[in-house]
C-alpha cells in the first residue's frame, strides 16, 4: 500500500479515471486511502464515523476531479489534502452541536496522564502509551471542530503555520490566534476533568 508520506505517481491513473475507468478509480482510492484516513482521524471525534467521513471525502474527490489541474512542484496529494480538510470541516460544522462537556470516567492510566497534563505530576507516567493517546482523543473530542483541527494540525501533526494556512484558508494570524484560544480551551477542559476525576 502507498505510504501517506511519499507522493504517489497518480498522473496516469488520473487520466484513466477521467475517462471513466473503474479499475483506475479503485487504484486511486487504494493509493490515497492512507492519506485520507490520516486526515479524517485527525478531525473526527468519534471513531465509529471515520469510515463514513472518508467515504464523503472520496466522493468529493471524484466529484471535483474534473476541476483538478496539475501544477509543477505541487503534488496531487496536496490538492487531496486540502479537499479532505475542508470536507471534514464542512461536515463537522454541519453537525451544529456542541461537544459533550460532561467529563468521562477515566481509567487509571488515563487519570495518571491527566495528572501529568495539568501539572499535578512531575514525571510522565510509566503506563501504556495507548492511555495517553486515548486521553488526548477524548480531550480533543470535547472541543469544537475548529479548535480540534488547529491543535491536530499544529501540535499533533507538527505542521507549520504556513501549511495550516494553505490547508484551511485561514490567515497566518488567524491560525495563531485560533491555536492560542484552542490550547486555552483544551487546558480548561483538562482542569475540569481533573476536578471531576480526583
Amino acid at each position: 500500500m502507498q505510504s501517506d508520506s511519499a507522493p504517489c505517481d497518480c498522473g496516469p491513473c488520473l487520466e484513466r479515471v477521467r475517462r471513466g475507468d473503474e479499475d483506475a478509480a479503485n487504484e486511486l482510492v487504494r493509493r490515497l486511502h492512507p492519506l485520507v484516513m490520516k486526515i479524517v482521524r485527525a478531525h473526527i471525534a468519534l471513531r465509529q464515523t471515520e469510515d463514513d467521513l472518508a467515504q464523503e471525502v472520496f466522493g468529493r474527490i471524484f466529484e471535483r476531479l474534473g476541476r483538478y489541474e496539475a501544477r509543477d512542484g505541487v503534488p496531487f496529494e496536496h490538492w487531496v489534502s486540502r479537499l479532505a480538510v475542508r470536507t471534514c470541516l464542512d461536515i463537522l460544522r454541519a453537525e451544529r452541536r456542541r461537544p459533550e462537556v460532561r467529563p468521562p470516567d477515566l481509567g487509571d492510566g488515563e487519570g495518571e496522564w491527566l495528572d501529568y497534563l495539568v501539572g499535578t505530576r512531575d514525571r510522565s507516567p510509566e503506563t501504556d502509551a495507548s492511555d495517553a493517546r486515548e486521553l488526548v482523543e477524548r480531550l480533543l473530542g470535547g472541543l469544537l471542530p475548529d479548535d480540534r483541527l488547529v491543535i491536530s494540525l499544529l501540535d499533533l501533526e507538527e505542521k507549520s503555520v504556513a501549511e495550516v494556512r494553505a490547508l484551511t484558508g485561514w490567515s497566518a494570524v488567524g491560525v495563531r490566534v485560533r491555536a492560542f484560544r484552542a490550547r486555552g480551551r483544551l487546558r480548561k477542559l483538562a482542569m475540569t476533568w481533573k476536578e471531576e476525576n480526583p
